[in-house]
């Protein structure tokens, strides 16, 4: 599992975790091999999309992750980021989603892509609406104001 360091990291470090439902979820690097073998790799398997590891051209290393994923209880894809701060405010954001989102759409024949953001991540509610998202609905869910965008 050569991706547990990077894991790992992203998924600790609070910045990145502040706006997720899962923070503090992985707090060891045998959560973060868990969390990949048993949930990652697990969804690929069952759905033939998830998540990938989000690597960064001029050192490869891993900086986060990005793509879609089942979201059994919406019955539709979901557009999930993550990337480590140090990587922020360069467009890899925009550069990631964008491809991804072609690959979603192109390859894999998703129609119905959703994206969920919790409301005080502006950058993130202003990455989907760049990439042509549409605003559809606000609720709140675990303290958190989420945005739908579809």
């Amino acid at each position: 599992m050569e991706d547990v360091d990077a894991v790992y990291e992203f998924s600790t470090c609070s910045d990145v975790m502040q706006f997720t439902g899962d923070a503090g979820v992985i707090k060891s690097k045998a959560d973060a091999e868990n969390i990949i073998r048993e949930v990652w790799l697990a969804e690929y398997k069952r759905y033939g999309y998830a998540r990938y590891a989000l690597v960064h051209k001029d050192d490869n290393k891993v900086i986060g992750f990005c793509g879609v994923k089942y979201e059994p209880e919406l019955g539709c894809p979901d557009i999930g980021y993550r990337m480590l701060p140090k990587y922020w405010g360069q467009g890899l954001g925009t550069e990631a989603v964008g491809a991804a989102l072609t690959y979603a759409r192109e390859v894999l024949g998703l129609k119905k892509i959703i994206g969920e953001v919790v409301e005080e991540n502006v950058a993130s509610n202003k990455l989907l609406l760049k990439l042509g998202f549409c605003h559809t609905e606000t609720y709140e869910k675990d303290g958190f104001v989420i945005n739908r965008y579809e």
